[in-house]
């Protein structure tokens, strides 16, 4: 058997989203976002967008990013009564949170991955100054997680946007929603900088797309990739602030980079699955070296990008403010195979593997592929921000759960991971897992789709008491963070 233990300065911890984990929608000056209008939903019923047409009627575009439907320019947001809006409460982080984090601090998180809300520093995102009252709210989260020596992650932008700016100006299209984050970051920089080393300027910002994360509404495109090449500029202009401003800060971008295989040898499925792994190196590419790759051309052609706008100056911003390490989740494998179509994240099912309740393939090994398949091409630290199981957990009287098939997911993949580092040597700064404690899904809106090592007491309609219990995978996780993954090996 390996050695399992890891590096004395290895980052244990977890990670959440603003809009799945936070709440406090109309409290503290925060302005609307994206995510706002975006329903709850299931497996087989996807969550959706809630818009009025100027006739008054009502439409409800699909809004995860895997099923993203365009949005007709001329329709409008609205709140309907007769709809659950998750983001609103979520699990109401901003009441909860000294609880939280001593909870997390229980199971010795040195790091806690988190994302601010753009419109809590931003109200319409077009403010000349930051909103007090968000400010002193995350001054207050990095404060109590000092009191526990755990530093923070911080995620400058989660898939999301103040609402103004995806209405006034289609989001990430235009530019001028570049000066806008440039604005956000550096506020954050100027504010928290003194006590956070470690940024992430997106989250799976090869996989966004569409009305909720963007901002934009045509989800494919010419427009998709007319945001990215922006949110790339945006991404090194905050790159190249924050170095200026915090010499000794870190910068990473995340990518959803969960594992692809080939569906045969058939030299058609294998140059298939070189392309559609493309889909995801262009982002990492970019943004990793610090100018396109030399495949960009042809990818574009085949979404129908017939030119990208961009302005003179910003070949060298994307040479300075390349990324100092790679960060991903990583959840599960798919297969490709010729003739499939080109999306970045999912593909077709593994039949040498289990899934999960939700069809999620299990594959512990392709973590340790992964890590290899990144650290190989790019030549930077790598740093795994998202991984974790989304299973239905039956409480019993007194909101305990028996997860020991969650423990066993971790006890695999965390296994894959330190044989990456310690064998391999894939230089790895940390793991956190999604999500620490039990938060809104992302692709289904549901609450039962549960991921974190702490049941928190509330339904997919956002009823409950929200109180907060330790699961049986909380003490395991506590082991092997006090072991430093030593406990791995028993």
């Amino acid at each position: 058997m390996t050695i399992k233990q890891l590096p004395a300065d290895f980052l244990w911890g977890g990670a959440t989203a603003d809009f799945q984990y936070e709440g406090g929608f109309n409290e503290g000056g925060r302005g609307v976002l994206s995510h706002d209008y975006e329903t709850d939903g299931s497996k087989n019923a996807p969550r959706h967008h809630t818009l009025r047409m100027p006739d008054g009627q009502l439409i409800t575009p699909k809004s995860s990013f895997i099923l993203a439907e365009d949005v007709p320019e001329e329709a409008q947001p609205v709140f309907l009564d007769n709809q659950y809006y998750p983001s609103h409460q979520a699990v109401d982080f901003y009441h909860h949170y000294k609880e939280d984090i001593k909870l997390m601090a229980g199971m010795g998180f040195n790091v806690f991955r988190f994302s601010v809300c753009w419109s809590r520093i931003f109200p319409t995102g077009e403010e000349n100054e930051p909103n007090a009252a968000g400010i002193q709210f995350y001054n207050d989260v990095i404060n109590e997680m000092a009191k526990y020596d755990m530093e923070p992650l911080i995620t400058i932008c989660h898939d999301e946007l103040p609402m103004h700016l995806a209405l006034k100006y289609n989001g990430w299209t235009s530019r001028h929603v570049i000066d806008a984050y440039v604005k956000y970051a550096k506020a954050l920089f100027e504010n928290f900088g003194d006590r956070c080393r470690y940024w992430l300027t997106f989250n799976e910002i090869n996989a966004v797309r569409g009305f909720g994360p963007t901002g934009v509404r045509k989800a494919s495109g010419q427009d998709r990739y007319q945001a990215a090449h922006n949110m790339f500029v945006a991404s090194a202009k905050a790159i190249t602030l924050g170095h200026q401003l915090m010499p000794k800060s870190q910068f990473g971008a995340m990518y959803a980079m969960s594992e692809l295989y080939p569906a045969t040898c058939k030299p058609e499925d294998m140059f298939h699955h070189l392309q559609a792994r493309r889909e995801n190196w262009y982002f990492v590419d970019t943004m990793g070296r610090g100018y396109y790759p030399n495949y960009a051309e042809e990818l574009w052609q085949r979404h129908g990008v017939e030119k990208l706008e961009m302005a003179p100056e910003d070949v060298d911003t994307l040479k300075r403010g390349q990324l100092d390490y790679i960060a991903f989740s990583y959840y599960r494998s798919n297969t490709t195979k010729s003739g499939d179509d080109w999306f970045n994240v999912g593909g077709s099912a593994n039949p040498y593997l289990e899934n999960t309740p939700w069809g999620w393939p299990v594959d512990p090994l392709g973590l340790r592929y992964c890590m290899n398949e990144i650290y190989d091409r790019i030549q930077k630290p790598i740093f795994i921000v998202e991984n974790g199981m989304g299973a239905v957990d039956e409480a019993d009287a007194n909101d305990y759960v028996e997860d020991d098939y969650r423990i066993n997911y971790l006890r695999d993949h965390l296994s894959a991971m330190a044989d990456a580092i310690n064998i391999d040597h894939v230089p790895c700064l940390g793991y956190t897992m999604w999500a620490p404690i039990d938060l809104v899904s992302l692709s289904t809106g549901e609450m039962k789709k549960r991921y974190g090592f702490v049941y928190v007491d509330m339904d997919d309609k956002g009823h409950g008491t929200l109180k907060r219990t330790p699961k049986k995978s909380y003490q395991w996780m506590k082991n092997v963070i006090a072991t430093n993954g030593a406990a791995l090996s028993e």
